[in-house]
């Protein structure tokens, strides 16, 4: 028997997604309890070493995927680095704080918020239909989460225990701690009192709206294609270690055969388009990530009789030149 094509080991389809219901310390908490993370492409920053991660190559960034049903919450937590959101479906509130009581924000599909470091942010699911978010995590070692103090406390009553190299015990589970570890310290008030607060004016400084207007990004001359530079102009061009665009492809319009010599990762947001890798073409659908080799050949094609919409992640924090093949 023959595997699958090399082109489809370069994509993770929506469908194929394989989630980790217990990836986080919060994952007993009421209104947390029914949260799936995915790790895409890299490990992330789950706590559970059972976690699925589906390319393990590294790329200097993470791509996740986290899907809720409605009400369903992500308790407030920091990152080290970098984390960005694009809404794929669904209504969400983004919140702030300790608590989640210093600002928030409300967003959409094709809606996008790049939230900075050291700052306790949470996120809820508040539509009627199951949502999913589809994450940017900075560095291909984006660290461990800091989370907010009342998180342990939950955590202890649903007998987890994070360990202090961030790995997860499930002692309701039968789970013991291994020989030596110790668990995570929790967060103190000195901890917490050097993290940014950040109200609803600021973060709202750290959305880009799908309806906003946006400079052009690589394929601003293709015929057909539109495309909107999400990160990596005001507002948001603090260093991120990649780009973010979103491109929208009429029917039966292309983007040529080009190479580039960074990470390139795209998303299909709508539509369906032909993917062509090298000499391998396939296609792809809404909630699909496809990855392309560096210096490999790449086009991206729409066939069909509705507009696509493709959201692509380059490595570095300027644009690269592509270079015809």
């Amino acid at each position: 028997m023959t595997g699958p094509a090399p082109i489809e080991r370069r994509i993770v389809r929506y469908g194929d997604l394989v989630p980790c219901r217990d990836a986080f310390i919060d994952t007993r908490s009421p209104g947390s309890d029914q949260k799936e993370n995915f790790t895409i492409i890299g490990p992330g920053v789950a706590e559970n070493p059972n976690q699925h991660v589906h390319i393990s190559e590294p790329h200097g960034f993470n791509i996740g995927g986290a899907r809720q049903p409605p009400r369903c919450l992500n308790s407030q937590h920091s990152h080290e680095t970098v984390e960005v959101f694009y809404v794929h479906s669904g209504r969400w509130r983004f919140m702030t704080g300790e608590r989640g009581t210093d600002g928030e924000v409300f967003m959409g599909p094709g809606d996008l918020i790049s939230i900075p470091t050291r700052l306790f942010r949470g996120f809820e699911n508040v539509g009627e239909d199951t949502g999913f978010l589809w994450a940017v995590l900075g560095g291909d070692d984006a660290g461990h989460v800091m989370w907010a103090p009342y998180v342990f406390d939950m955590a202890r009553d649903y007998g987890l225990v994070l360990l202090e190299d961030g790995t997860l015990v499930d002692t309701a589970k039968g789970e013991t701690m291994p020989p030596h570890a110790r668990p995570m310290p929790e967060t103190t008030a000195q901890q917490v009192a050097a993290l940014a607060q950040v109200d609803s004016a600021a973060l709202a400084q750290c959305v880009i709206p799908a309806a906003m207007a946006r400079p052009t990004a690589l394929h601003a001359d293709t015929p057909g294609v539109a495309e909107r530079l999400l990160i990596g102009a005001a507002p948001i061009d603090w260093p991120h270690g990649f780009t973010v665009a979103e491109v929208a492809i009429a029917p039966r319009a292309a983007i040529a055969p080009h190479r580039l010599s960074v990470a390139d990762v795209w998303f299909v947001q709508d539509g369906n388009v032909v993917v062509t890798i090298g000499d391998e073409a396939t296609t792809c659908g809404p909630g699909d990530t496809i990855t392309i080799p560096q210096g490999a050949p790449r086009a991206i094609s729409n066939r069909g009789a509705a507009e696509a919409r493709v959201v692509q992640v380059r490595g570095g924090d300027t644009l690269p030149v592509p270079e015809p093949v």
